[in-house]
């Protein structure tokens, strides 16, 4: 389920989900990847919008989930993150 991100959001949130995607990104690139130990709190800001489930069977409790970021989408988000890395 995606959560809203309201606009009157904290300084400090804005530049750690500017970070936490960045770090994504550069990371597994637009691969999948297993949720493994990402920070469920900061991915669940993203969970299906920048950063989707892989397949059907998608389990957020499940370390072994797999997904993949959205590059279209994260870069209406985020459009700075990919400068440079096209």
């Amino acid at each position: 389920m995606e959560r809203q991100r309201f606009a009157d959001r904290k300084h400090s949130d804005k530049v750690a989900d500017k970070a936490f995607i960045r770090a994504v990104w550069e990371h597994f690139g637009d691969g999948e990847f297993e949720r493994g130990n990402l920070d469920a709190g900061r991915l669940s800001w993203f969970l299906g919008r920048e950063i989707k489930p892989v397949g059907s069977s998608f389990d957020p409790s499940s370390y072994d989930t797999k997904l993949v970021l959205d590059k279209a989408t994260t870069s209406n988000s985020f459009p700075d993150i990919f400068e440079n890395n096209d």
